[in-house]
């Protein structure tokens, strides 16, 4: 009988990967003969390890002993309860477009559903998704924050003559700020329109990401230091730094440090990613302003649009939560 069965197995399972439940009766049949571990991976031509493995997992983790009815029930259990490949079906083709189309980055769009518990592919097979869509000349790349262009780093070509005097380095800046953890420490920049005339005043909390814009006819310190003044009053009392770049628009520093009775710090020249998250920020919104827009044909409505986009998307840094959700958790009201 045995020798049948050993032929029958050798036969069946040669281009098999599982274990299959004959196979399983034959381990059972061969252990209760008396016959060792290699010679039963012999008579099934598997290897020592996948049979010595089989019989581990799969036998009565009290008595040792291993039956073939117990051991299939447990290996269909475990199949059961082992994590599925996630496929992208057509509508979570949908979702995934309608996130993108709303400027969500693929790794916040994987967040996003985690957090709200939703099934999403992983944010590898998104990109993979939009190049793909790329080659068939679609337009989902241009969603993503480069629009799909290499990221090149800022060049001292870029940098405009005028600094500001009676500048306070950052380094004098306190060491609070750089935690990250209470409300009121904001960075400040602009970005400007087609041909330098319109310009955005970008303005960001760094512990909550909340991001606050404003329009100005022209890029000019005077305009510059109304603009930031109006949008920050309103929060003069929990108001505690400003951090921005060396550009000649914010030469009234001390104006505004003034009226809001704030400390006015300056970051280093050519060292960005002392003030990263307003540099990340003002490329969120070179997502719906790519540069060369004329800002004298957008209505003023959009920016607040923009606005309330940024501040509602998803951030890594947060778990997934909006910068308008951290603010809520900081802020409980405004004064």
């Amino acid at each position: 009988m045995v020798k049948k069965l050993k032929l029958a197995s050798v036969q069946s399972c040669q281009f098999m990967s599982h274990i299959t439940y004959q196979q399983r009766y034959t381990i059972s049949v061969m252990l209760q003969s008396g016959y060792t571990q290699n010679s039963i991976a012999q008579a099934l031509n598997r290897s020592k390890s996948v049979i010595s493995r089989e019989i581990v997992r799969n036998c009565d983790q009290r008595s040792k002993v291993y039956l073939a009815p117990l051991a299939q029930r447990k290996c269909e259990e475990r199949h059961k309860q082992k994590k599925k490949q996630i496929k992208l079906t057509s509508q979570m083709r949908a979702f995934i477009v309608e996130k993108l189309e709303d400027k969500y980055s693929p790794e916040q769009i994987v967040g996003w559903s985690k957090r709200n518990k939703k099934e999403c592919i992983s944010h590898q097979w998104i990109y993979q998704m939009v190049w793909d869509d790329k080659k068939r000349r679609g337009k989902l790349c241009k969603h993503l924050r480069n629009r799909g262009k290499p990221y090149k780093k800022s060049s001292s070509k870029n940098y405009v003559p005028g600094q500001p005097i009676n500048k306070r380095d950052i380094s004098e800046r306190p060491e609070i700020v750089d935690q990250r953890i209470q409300f009121g420490d904001f960075e400040v920049d602009t970005v400007i329109g087609k041909l330098r005339k319109k310009a955005l005043v970008t303005i960001n909390d760094r512990a909550t990401g909340l991001l606050k814009i404003g329009l100005v006819k022209e890029k000019t310190s005077d305009l510059v230091t109304k603009k930031i003044i109006q949008i920050l009053n309103p929060w003069k009392d929990i108001l505690h730094t400003i951090t921005t770049d060396n550009g000649a628009e914010f030469a009234k520093h001390e104006t505004i440090a003034a009226a809001l009775e704030i400390d006015f710090f300056f970051a280093k020249p050519y060292q960005s990613w002392q003030r990263g998250s307003n540099e990340n920020l003002n490329r969120l919104i070179r997502q719906y302003l790519p540069k060369g827009t004329d800002f004298n044909d957008i209505d003023e409505e959009y920016f607040s649009f923009i606005e309330e986009q940024i501040n509602n998307r998803p951030r890594k840094r947060f778990k997934f939560m909006s910068p308008n959700e951290m603010f809520n958790q900081k802020v409980a009201f405004m004064g």
